[in-house]
């Protein structure tokens, strides 16, 4: 008798919980966030320091958006298999068009090549190299996404006798000047000096006017911009 009915607790109490669970969701958004960013920064870590972990951080896509993108790795997307994984093609949020590799366990390009393709395409801008737009590392997945590249690789006309006959002399005489316009900048004019070291027809990505574009950089040695020369102890490249 005297006090107030305990209804009237509710209008104050309410606001309150309210209120603790809003700022228990920002302090585990908050902690995702950095431990996303220091995950990515221990996995991109490169002995030589090269690694820009902020730019890379920017190029993060989640697996969900992947398997969006993608309608979840779906058979109908596959556009491409080797020993490193599978190609699909993908819709991005905005409406570009990607070609997104996943990366096998088994795959032949394993962790450091994974990362040291990332950290060298992400630095890299030319019209005859591949663009590399983002890339997943959640768990076990290891997915790099670039942009759509329709008319395959040089290897598929190449040794085929059907798809040959449209590469006349016109056109290998474009191919040609082009890889060695991309192979120019990498050694040359480009911010790093890279070597590719796995430079071959399936290498070489043709866009839709059959221009090349110089991909996978899983190999690729960077070297100092006024090296001449240098030494490795290990053999890198396709046998």
């Amino acid at each position: 008798k005297g006090r107030r009915p305990p209804r009237a607790v509710f209008p104050i109490a309410v606001p309150l919980i309210g209120v603790a669970v809003v700022l228990f969701i920002m302090a585990l958004v908050f902690l995702k966030r950095r431990l996303r960013k220091s995950y990515v920064a221990m996995a991109l870590e490169t002995s030589d320091g090269v690694a820009d972990i902020f730019t890379a951080e920017s190029l993060q896509y989640s697996l969900t958006e992947i398997q969006i993108a993608t309608n979840n790795f779906s058979v109908d997307n596959k556009i491409g298999e080797g020993g490193f994984g599978r190609v699909y093609k993908g819709v991005l949020g905005n409406g570009q068009e990607v070609a997104v590799k996943r990366l096998s366990r088994s795959s032949v390009q394993g962790a450091e090549e994974f990362k040291n393709e990332i950290v060298v395409v992400a630095k890299l801008q030319h019209r005859n190299l591949v663009r590399l737009l983002g890339f997943c590392l959640e768990g076990e997945e290891k997915i790099l996404i670039y942009e759509l590249v329709p008319n395959k690789s040089l290897d598929y006309f190449l040794f085929d006798p059907e798809n040959k006959r449209s590469l006349n002399w016109s056109r290998r005489y474009n191919i040609i000047g082009g890889i060695a316009k991309g192979l120019l900048y990498l050694h040359e004019d480009s911010r790093l000096r890279i070597v590719h070291r796995d430079l071959k027809a399936s290498n070489i990505l043709l866009d839709g006017n059959m221009s090349p574009k110089i991909a996978d950089f899983g190999m690729a040695k960077i070297c100092g911009v006024d090296q001449s020369e240098g030494n490795t102890n290990r053999i890198a490249g396709t046998l």
